[in-house]
C-alpha cells in the first residue's frame, strides 16, 4: 500500500489537469507539479512498442496529456494548449502560469518524429519554449543517443515509464543549433526536379516543401524548396543505402518488425549496394568533387571553395589506383551522433586544434562539422577508439552547386529521411544551401554525449582531447541569415502519408 501511495505521489509531479489542456471549467487544484509534461507518441513506431507505450502513459497520467501523432499533429495540439494557457493567464490564473514555466515535452518515435516536433516548437515562437526529451523508438535513434536517452527501444510497462519520467524530472536543459536548408533550381525544360522520396511519395515527408509564390525565397522561373534539420544533412553513398532501405521497408513492411531485424537488413543493403567496394563498382562520377562545387562560410565572412580530396595518403597510393580514394559521401553534422550513435568528427587533438583552427563538436556554437567518407571500409574507422572520418571543415554556412555532369541524379538525406535528387539535364544549376537558423531546447541526462560551448559541466568542454591515432584522414581546408522556414507547416506530414516509416 505504501508503495502504491508513493507511486501516486511521484506521478502527481507530472500531471496536468484537463482545464489546462482544453477549455473547460476549472476544478479544485491541490498540487503544483514540479515537471508537468505533454507526451507525443508515434503509436506506429517500433513495431508494437509505440502502441504499448501509448497505452501505458495514458494509464499512469491524464490521458489527455498523452497524444497519438497518428491522430493529431503536434502543431494543432500545442496551439490549442498555448491559446488556452494565454487565456487563463490573462484571467489571473497563477496555476496556468506555473504550468507554462515548468512544462516539458516528451516525444516517442524515430528521429523523423522527434524532428517534426522540434520544428513545430521552433516555429511557434513561444515566449517560454518547452524543452524536449526523446524516447528512442526508431532504427537510428541519433537524437536520443546524443542527449543521453539511449538508442535501444525502451520498456513499455509502468515501471519503465516511471523510470523514464524520473529521468525527465532530473534532466537539464541544453540548447542546440537548428539549420535552414534551401534548394533551388531553374524549372527544367524536360524531366523532373522535385526531390523524390522513397517510392515517389508526393513529398519527401518533412525534409522539403516547395515554397509558396508569396515566400521571399521564391524566384520566378525557379523551383525553390526549404526545410530544416537538427542532426545532419548527408549526400552520396550513405544516402543511397538509406534510400534503398526505406524503399524496401515500404514495399515489405512485414519484414521490419523490430530494431534488430531493421539493423541487420540495413547492413545487408550496405553490401548489396556496393558501398564496401565503391571504388570498384561505382564510377568516378559518383565522387563528391565531380558531382558538386562545395563552398563554405566560416562564421560571418566570405564564401571560400572547399577542396574535396580525390587521392589517398602516399602509403595507400602505392596499393591502389588514385581514384579509389575519392570522397563518395559527405556529412554535415550538428550532433555527435550519426548512423546509430557514431561520431564522425571525433575530438581533434591539440595539434589539429592549433594548425587547422578546429574545435570539438559543440552543438550550440553555430557551426556544422563537415566530414567525408570514401566507402564503408572507411566508415568502419568510427568503430575504433577515437576513429573519425575525413575532417573537411567547420562552417556557419555551406553551399553545394550541381552542374550538368556524368550522372543525372544523386541521393540526399536529412535526419534519417532519404530521397533521390534529380540533377540538371541541361546547362542549369541545382543549388543546395545550408545556413544557421537559431536554437531549440533539448533535455539531456547525465549520460549526455553532446557538448555545449557555454556549459562547463558538459563532458569534454574544457578541451579534453583525444589522440586521433591515425584513424581517418584530415584535409587542410582552404550575411544575412534566412528567416524562419515555417516549421509547423514544413514539418507537417501530408495527409495520407503513413508515418509508420518515419525514422
Amino acid at each position: 500500500m505504501a508503495d502504491s501511495d508513493s507511486k501516486a505521489e511521484f506521478l502527481k509531479e507530472f500531471l496536468i489537469p484537463n482545464y489546462i489542456l482544453k477549455p473547460e471549467p476549472k476544478g479544485q487544484i491541490c498540487h503544483k507539479p514540479k515537471c508537468p509534461v505533454i507526451i507525443f507518441i508515434n503509436s506506429r513506431s517500433g513495431g508494437q512498442l509505440g502502441g504499448d507505450l501509448f497505452k501505458t502513459y495514458r494509464s499512469v497520467l491524464n490521458k489527455n496529456q498523452v497524444l497519438d501523432l497518428g491522430e493529431e499533429a503536434p502543431d494543432e495540439a500545442l496551439r490549442r494548449v498555448y491559446v488556452n494557457l494565454q487565456r487563463l493567464k490573462s484571467e489571473g490564473d497563477e496555476f496556468a502560469k506555473h504550468i507554462e514555466e515548468k512544462l516539458r515535452l516528451i516525444v516517442a518515435g524515430g528521429d523523423g518524429t522527434a524532428g517534426w516536433l522540434l520544428g513545430v516548437v521552433s516555429d511557434l515562437k513561444l515566449s517560454h519554449p518547452p524543452p524536449i526529451a526523446t524516447v528512442p523508438l526508431g532504427t537510428g535513434n541519433n537524437l536520443p543517443f546524443a542527449f543521453g536517452w539511449g538508442k535501444r527501444n525502451p520498456g513499455t510497462d509502468s515501471n519503465a515509464v516511471e523510470a523514464f519520467l524520473d529521468q525527465v524530472l532530473k534532466a537539464k536543459e541544453m540548447k542546440i543549433d537548428s539549420w535552414h536548408i534551401m534548394m533551388r533550381m531553374r524549372a527544367p525544360k524536360e524531366g523532373p526536379c522535385d526531390p523524390i522520396p522513397p517510392l515517389e511519395l508526393p513529398h519527401s515527408l518533412h525534409a522539403f516543401q516547395r515554397v509558396s509564390e508569396t515566400d521571399e525565397l521564391n524566384l520566378e522561373g525557379y523551383h525553390t524548396f526549404r526545410g530544416g534539420f537538427w542532426n545532419y544533412f548527408s549526400m552520396g553513398m550513405d544516402a543511397q543505402v538509406s534510400y534503398a532501405f526505406h524503399s524496401e521497408r515500404k514495399l515489405h513492411p512485414e519484414k521490419f518488425k523490430n530494431q534488430l531485424v531493421n539493423q541487420s537488413t540495413y547492413a545487408k543493403i550496405v553490401g548489396e549496394q556496393g558501398w564496401f567496394c565503391a571504388s570498384l563498382f561505382h564510377p568516378s562520377s559518383r565522387n563528391i568533387a565531380q558531382l558538386a562545387k562545395v563552398s563554405i562560410m566560416k562564421r560571418h565572412g566570405t564564401w571560400q571553395e572547399l577542396s574535396i580530396p580525390q587521392s589517398c595518403h602516399p602509403i595507400v597510393l602505392t596499393l591502389t589506383r588514385h581514384s579509389h580514394c575519392s570522397i563518395r559521401s559527405i556529412v554535415c553534422l550538428n550532433l555527435p551522433s550519426f548512423s546509430g550513435g557514431l561520431n564522425p568528427w571525433g575530438t581533434p587533438n591539440s595539434r589539429k586544434l592549433r594548425d587547422r583552427d578546429l574545435t570539438p563538436p559543440y552543438v550550440d556554437d553555430g557551426l556544422l562539422e563537415v566530414v567525408g567518407f570514401r566507402d564503408a571500409w572507411h566508415g568502419l574507422v568510427l568503430l575504433a577508439p577515437n576513429g573519425h572520418g575525413t575532417r573537411l571543415a567547420q562552417a556557419h554556412r555551406i553551399r553545394f552547386e550541381f552542374h550538368k555532369g556524368a550522372t543525372d541524379h544523386t541521393f540526399m538525406r536529412i535526419d534519417g529521411e532519404p530521397w533521390k535528387q534529380p540533377l540538371p539535364v541541361n546547362d542549369e544549376t541545382v543549388v543546395v544551401e545550408i545556413s544557421h537558423l537559431g536554437q531549440v531546447n533539448m533535455l539531456a541526462t547525465h549520460d549526455c554525449r553532446s557538448k555545449s560551448v557555454y556549459d562547463p559541466s558538459t563532458p569534454s568542454s574544457h578541451g579534453v582531447e583525444e589522440d586521433d591515432g591515425g584513424n581517418g584522414d584530415d584535409l587542410v581546408e582552404e550575411g544575412e541569415e534566412f528567416r524562419k522556414f515555417g516549421a509547423a507547416d514544413t514539418f507537417k506530414i501530408p495527409d495520407g502519408v503513413d508515418i509508420t516509416h518515419l525514422s
